[in-house]
């Protein structure tokens, strides 16, 4: 059956279930709306959790960052789920004894304030749109190549989907739509990766075939040697520096327990240890991904290479001609995402790092004049079944799994932004009378609106997909997750602190991503900007500030808590309530 046919009935199928299921589980009060009438089971609210969580950062973006960047890449691996288990122990348990709707109602309570709640407001929903644009950038990267569409379209069929089952369902409905994503998102992330690693090593088992032979010497070893020849960096070494790479560690680790959107999910179980389960099983789904993209990554990048490179690299006859290239070359081309630009008029392809003087004497020598192939990272999870010449039905598959990771992520992004307009804003500040019909109508109407803007920044997102989403962590690590922590952890938290330093987090995070990633390239023709990370603040890029703005939000409401009035005594009872489990409840 013709690939685009195929396409059309795996991802239109997929649609078909999700609307379903969120007709089915249409939510009929507030309690439905938000938080799933708190009556979903720890192992279905893991994997709703792991599909929430598993955005097409994970499933698009991630694998194509370790296929380009290599070591550098793992800082996505070890930050992303080591930042599950800060969430779990810290975090998850306490805000489900709490048992409240959102994260503002939380630090309305805790620190006694309606100004800290409209400050966390103003934090989620930065956090939230800046995370959401990475999701509908991959919603357009999918529709573009799959359903050969314009990208505007793919995004407009993408927001009509999330739409119906998001505004119609609430909570109950993402939560049993994101059981069924998590199925399909999972099948089609390791079934291509299944094929191809027999293919590649002849071993089923991707986590296997990723420390095996080929052809009597190992993958890794044999992508070094490739990479290096090319003027890549070694597979197996990084670029960035120590400090950097801790930081952008601990920043992604410190924003998944801080993202509003995962932190609601634990408000769904009936009760505490329900939470602690649902964590637990949540990085078990997990994990069945994040344990298969370095072998996904490493294998998409060894089967570019040789496509680019047929022969020996550096003969005249080692380069694909371009009038001979792969039909999934072509295809990708027509989304702008490939691109070849026959610089030397040879009509074969160049593909090597010319930003490496080391090599370009080299490359010089065989008639090249610069790299002539640029591919988007986005594309490799996307592409790797094309490029290895998997069968159409597997392809499709992939499509409907990257669409079903986007969709789940800007769901519950979605609605995390809805509650805080309708739960945290209108019944919470401005209309505290407000009927639960109408605070639910208030509540689907701010969906509708969240939806059109994500989709209008999924127009035009400020970097790659897992690059935007871990902007997003940082605002989280800075701005949410202390004061989170801290007004479980510390009782001494008041609100004076807490709202000085959600501002100083958010403002000092937000202010070095924008000016590095804004501004700084602006004057990127000035001396002082031709290496933009000479410029950094400590050499921390701005994935990674988040550690820097955490800390000084930790600083501050440390310091402005003690020197102004202690928090009053019966809040201070209510933290040690908070800490302390019941046995009933247990």
């Amino acid at each position: 059956m013709e690939l685009k046919l195929l396409t059309y009935i795996v991802v239109g199928a997929s649609f078909v279930l999700y609307i379903g299921i969120a007709i089915w589980s249409r939510a009929h009060n507030t309690r439905d709306f938000y938080i799933a009438g708190k009556g979903v089971s720890p192992i279905a609210n893991g994997m709703a959790t792991a599909a929430d969580w598993m955005s097409a950062a994970s499933f698009i973006s991630m694998a194509g960052l370790i296929a380009f960047l290599g070591y550098d890449g793992s800082v996505y691996l070890m930050g992303w789920t080591g930042g599950y288990v800060l969430l779990a122990l810290f975090l998850a348990p306490y805000l489900r004894k709490f048992g409240k709707f959102t994260v503002p109602e939380f630090i309305a309570e805790r620190y006694y304030s309606r100004t800290a709640r409209i400050v966390a407001v103003i934090c989620l929903i930065f956090v939230s749109f800046t995370y959401v644009a990475g999701q509908m950038r991959g919603v357009g990267i999918v529709f573009s190549r799959f359903l050969e569409v314009e990208v505007t379209v793919g995004l407009i069929i993408g927001m009509g989907i999330v739409f119906v089952y998001a505004v119609l369902g609430g909570m109950k409905g993402i939560t049993y739509t994101q059981v069924a994503q998590y199925c399909v998102l999972i099948f089609a992330y390791t079934v291509p990766a299944v094929f191809i690693a027999i293919q590649i090593s002849g071993i089923a088992v991707p986590q296997l075939a990723f420390g095996s032979d080929v052809g009597g010497i190992s993958l890794l070893d044999k992508l070094d040697d490739i990479v290096t020849s090319l003027g890549f960096t070694q597979y197996t070494s990084g670029e960035k520096s120590k400090v950097d790479v801790f930081c952008i560690t601990l920043a992604l680790m410190v924003g998944t327990a801080g993202l509003p959107h995962v932190i609601v999910r634990f408000f769904t179980v009936p009760k505490v240890r329900d939470a602690r389960a649902s964590a637990g099983y949540a990085l078990l789904f997990i994990a069945i991904l994040y344990t298969t993209a370095p072998a996904v990554g490493a294998m998409a990048r060894y089967n570019l290479i040789n496509t680019m490179q047929p022969g020996e690299i550096g003969a005249a006859n080692g380069n694909l001609v371009y009038d001979e290239r792969p039909e999934w070359m072509h295809t990708w081309e027509n989304t702008g995402l490939v691109v070849f630009n026959d610089k030397n008029g040879d009509g074969r392809i160049q593909y090597y790092n010319d930003a490496n003087p080391d090599f370009t004497t080299t490359a010089e020598r065989y008639g090249w004049q610069g790299n002539e192939l640029t591919v988007d990272r986005d594309i490799m999870v996307l592409a790797n079944p094309e490029i290895a010449g998997l069968p159409n039905w597997v392809i499709a598959l992939v499509a409907a799994g990257g669409i079903a990771a986007a969709l789940s992520t800007a769901a519950g992004l979605l609605l995390v932004i809805s509650a805080a307009v309708s739960h945290d804003l209108i019944k919470g500040i401005i209309a505290p009378g407000i009927s639960e019909k109408g605070e639910l109508r208030a509540g689907r109407i701010a969906a509708a609106f969240a939806i059109m803007v994500a989709g209008y920044l999924g127009f035009d997102p400020p970097g790659w997909v897992a690059q935007v989403v871990a902007f997003a962590f940082g605002l989280a690590a800075a701005s949410l997750f202390p004061v989170i922590l801290l007004g479980i952890f510390y009782k001494r938290a008041n609100k004076q602190g807490a709202i000085a330093g959600m501002l100083t987090g958010l403002i000092f995070t937000y202010g070095y991503i924008e000016f590095f990633k804004g501004l700084f390239l602006k004057w990127a023709g000035a001396p002082w900007g031709e290496n933009i990370a000479s410029n950094w603040l400590f050499g921390i890029s701005p994935e990674g500030i988040g550690v820097i703005g955490m800390l000084l939000n930790v600083a501050v409401v440390i310091i402005v808590s003690n020197l102004t009035a202690p928090p009053p005594e019966h809040i201070q009872h209510m933290v040690e309530h908070i800490r302390v489990p019941r046995a009933l409840e247990e």
